[in-house]
C-alpha cells in the first residue's frame, strides 16, 4: 500500500518547522509509521547547488539565475532525498511529513517571472518533478500564509539581527513579497489548503495554527487506515 505524502509549506517565517515537527509528533504518538523530511536537505551533498545558489554565488540577487534553472537545483536535491531515505519507507504505506516540497519551488520561482508566464512554468514544474523524475505527488498541501513584514520580524529575530546570515532570498524584502503574490496564485490555482497564520496584524500562536492544520487534515484526507501501523 503506497503511504502518504503530506506538505507543510509557506514563506521564510512562516514556522514550517515547528508546524512540521508537531504534526509529526502528532502521528508517532499514534503509531502511525510516520518519517518528517526537509527541504532543501541541507545534510546531504545534494543539496550543493542550492546552498551556493542561496549563499550568492552565482549572484547577490535572486534574479541572477533564472526560474528553471533554480527550479532544477532544487529538484534535484529532492529525488536524490527520495531515491536515498524514504522511497521504500513511502511506498511501503509509510507516511511522510515534508517542511516544504515541489511548491517551493512554485512559490518561489514564479516570482521571477511576469505573471503571463506563471501557468506554463507550474505545467513545466510539476511535470519535470511528478512525471520525468518520478517523485510522488502530495496529497496534500497547506499553505501556512503569513504576512511579509510579520515574516521578516521572525527571520531577523531568528539570527538576532544579524543580517550577513540571511540568505538572498531573506535580505530581499521585494523579492519575498513578490513571491507571497506569487504563494496566493499558486494556493488558489492548484487548490492547497490554506491557513491564514496572522491576525490583527500578529503572528497566531503555534497551538492555535498547529489546530487549525489538524482540522484541516481531518477535513481532507482520510489517515486512520495508518493508525497504529507503526513498525515495533
Amino acid at each position: 500500500m503506497k503511504g502518504r505524502l503530506i506538505v507543510i509549506e509557506g514563506l521564510d517565517g512562516s514556522g514550517k518547522a515547528t508546524q512540521t515537527q508537531l504534526l509529526y509528533d502528532r502521528l508517532y504518538k499514534q503509531e502511525v509509521k510516520v518519517k518528517k523530511v526537509s527541504f532543501p536537505d541541507y545534510a546531504s551533498s545534494s543539496s550543493s547547488l542550492v546552498k551556493m545558489y542561496l549563499g550568492g554565488e552565482f549572484g547577490s540577487d535572486p534574479d541572477a539565475v533564472n526560474a528553471y534553472a533554480a527550479s532544477s537545483f532544487y529538484a534535484v536535491d529532492r529525488y536524490a532525498s527520495f531515491k536515498k531515505d524514504w522511497e521504500q519507507f513511502y511506498c511501503e504505506g509509510g507516511v511522510i511529513v515534508a517542511d516544504r516540497y515541489t511548491t517551493s519551488n512554485a512559490i518561489h520561482q514564479c516570482s521571477k517571472l511576469s505573471v503571463g508566464q506563471w501557468d506554463s512554468y507550474l505545467e513545466w514544474l510539476f511535470h519535470y518533478e511528478y512525471i520525468l523524475l518520478g517523485i510522488p505527488k502530495p496529497d496534500i498541501v497547506i499553505y501556512l500564509n503569513v504576512d511579509t513584514q510579520i515574516s521578516q520580524k521572525l527571520i531577523a529575530g531568528r539570527y538576532k539581527g544579524d543580517e550577513s546570515k540571511k540568505d538572498i532570498h531573506e535580505r530581499n524584502p521585494e523579492y519575498l513579497e513578490s513571491s507571497r503574490t506569487a504563494a496566493v496564485y499558486c494556493s488558489k490555482k492548484m487548490g492547497w489548503k490554506e491557513i491564514s497564520c496572522c491576525i490583527n496584524g500578529c503572528m497566531k500562536s503555534k497551538e492555535d495554527i498547529y489546530e487549525e492544520i489538524i482540522n484541516c487534515l481531518d477535513q481532507n484526507i482520510d489517515i486512520s487506515t495508518f493508525i497504529g501501523n507503526k513498525e515495533r
